[in-house]
C-alpha cells in the first residue's frame, strides 16, 4: 500500500510520447526518468510495423531530446530481450546479439543505439534494462496482443482451455514485476561510474517451458477453483518472429547494479494469481 503522503507527490500527465511538447512537459524539473512506454508484442509489430516504429523509435527519440533539453540527470529505459534475435547462445550475454526477428525487436535495438549516441554526444547518462518476459499483478488480459500469463489466467478462470503456440517446449526466463522494479530503482540511483551507459539483462536467470508454465498456473488457480485442475491446453502453430528459447545471464546487473532478484517464477506466479482471484471475487 502506497502511503497517502507519497500519493500527494504523484502528478499524472495525460500525454503522448509521439508529441515532443508532452515529453518536454513531463521532463520539466525531473532528475531521473524511468522510461517504460512502448508498443509491445512481436505479433502486433508484424501486423503494424509503422505504428510500432512511431511509438518505439520516434517516441523514444522525443523522450531523449526532452531529457537532454530539460537537464535530466539520468535516463533509464526499458530495453528488450528480443534484441538477441537469432543468436543461438544460452544464456544470453549483453554483448552478444544476433539479427532481430521482428519489427518490435528492431525498434528496441534502435533504442539502445540512440541512447548510446545521446550519451556520447550530449553527456546524458543512460541505462538500458533488457527485460525478459516481465509478468505480475495488474497485467491486462484483454486484447489480441495480451501477454501469455494474464491471457492464460483469464481463460482458465473461465474454465476454458488456453492455446499454446507450438509444442510447449519453447522456454522463457520469466521475471516477476517486483524484480524489474528493483532493477529500475537501482539503475536510477547507482553512483558507480562503471555502471552508467550500459545495457543490463533483467530476469531471474531460470528457464521455464510453456508446458511447465501452464502446469504452474493451473495448479495455483486450482487452489481457488478445483474445476481448473482438469483443464488441458490446446496447441496451435508457432508464432512468426518468436524465438524458441531464452535465458538471461544476469551477472552484469548483479555486480554493477547490485541487483538481487527476490522472486522466482513460482513465487511471483502465486502472488500474481492471488491478485487476479481476489480482484474477480
Amino acid at each position: 500500500m502506497v502511503p497517502r503522503e507519497n500519493w500527494d507527490r504523484f502528478h499524472f500527465i495525460k500525454g503522448d510520447i509521439c508529441d515532443l511538447q508532452d515529453c518536454l512537459k513531463a521532463s520539466r524539473g525531473v532528475d531521473y526518468i524511468l522510461h517504460q512506454a512502448a508498443l509491445g508484442s512481436v505479433p502486433r509489430s508484424i501486423d503494424d510495423p509503422i505504428g510500432t516504429n512511431k511509438a518505439n523509435v520516434d517516441g523514444f527519440i522525443n523522450m531523449l531530446i526532452a531529457a537532454r533539453d530539460e537537464g535530466v540527470k539520468r535516463f533509464v529505459y526499458a530495453a528488450s530481450s528480443s534484441t538477441y534475435g537469432d543468436h543461438p547462445g544460452l544464456p544470453k550475454v549483453e554483448d552478444q546479439i544476433g539479427r532481430p526477428l521482428s519489427p518490435y525487436a528492431v525498434t528496441k535495438y534502435v533504442n539502445e543505439l540512440y541512447a548510446d549516441v545521446f550519451a556520447r554526444h550530449y553527456g546524458l547518462e543512460t541505462i538500458g534494462l533488457r527485460y525478459f518476459n516481465i509478468f505480475g499483478k495488474r497485467q491486462d488480459p484483454e486484447g489480441a496482443y495480451a501477454a501469455v500469463i494474464p491471457k492464460w489466467i483469464e481463460v482458465l478462470m473461465k474454465v476454458e482451455n488456453p492455446v499454446i503456440h507450438g509444442d510447449g517446449k519453447t522456454s522463457r526466463d520469466f521475471c516477476y514485476i517486483d524484480n524489474a522494479v528493483q532493477a529500475n530503482i537501482l539503475a536510477a540511483t547507482c553512483q558507480e561510474d562503471e555502471a552508467i551507459n550500459k545495457i543490463y539483462n533483467i530476469a531471474y536467470g531460470e528457464q521455464t517451458s510453456l508446458n511447465d508454465l501452464f502446469q504452474m498456473i493451473k495448479e495455483s488457480l486450482a487452489n481457488y477453483d478445483k474445476r481448473i485442475s482438469g483443464m488441458n491446453p490446446e496447441h496451435g502453430p508457432f508464432r512468426a518472429g518468436d524465438v524458441l528459447h531464452s535465458l538471461a545471464d544476469i551477472k552484469r546487473a548483479e555486480i554493477l547494479l547490485e541487483y538481487k532478484p527476490k522472486y522466482d517464477v513460482r513465487e511471483g506466479m502465486a502472488n500474481t494469481i492471488k491478485w487476479y482471484c481476489q480482484k474477480d471475487c
